[in-house]
């Protein structure tokens, strides 16, 4: 999961470099933090948090196969 929010994040925003995940695991949920760059946090949570809650909706998807939630939270 940490490396689909890597992918999906790194396209977005205009400082690739500066994009950091971690991955916090618990026995049924997993939480992923997400870091950017100052200038690209609007980027990242989109307008009326369109983007974010799209990202956090193919999360979810993506984390149901392996029967685990996963929570992503963007960090400032």
């Amino acid at each position: 999961m940490k490396e689909l929010i890597t992918r999906i994040a790194k396209a977005l925003v205009d400082y690739p470099d500066e994009v950091s995940v971690s991955e916090i695991e618990g026995k049924q949920t997993s939480v992923i933090e997400l870091r950017v760059a100052k200038p690209d946090i609007g980027k990242m949570i989109g307008k009326q948090g369109r983007t974010a809650q799209a990202m956090r909706t193919i999360l979810t998807c993506a984390s149901a196969r392996s029967h685990k939630r996963c929570v992503l939270e963007i960090m400032d």
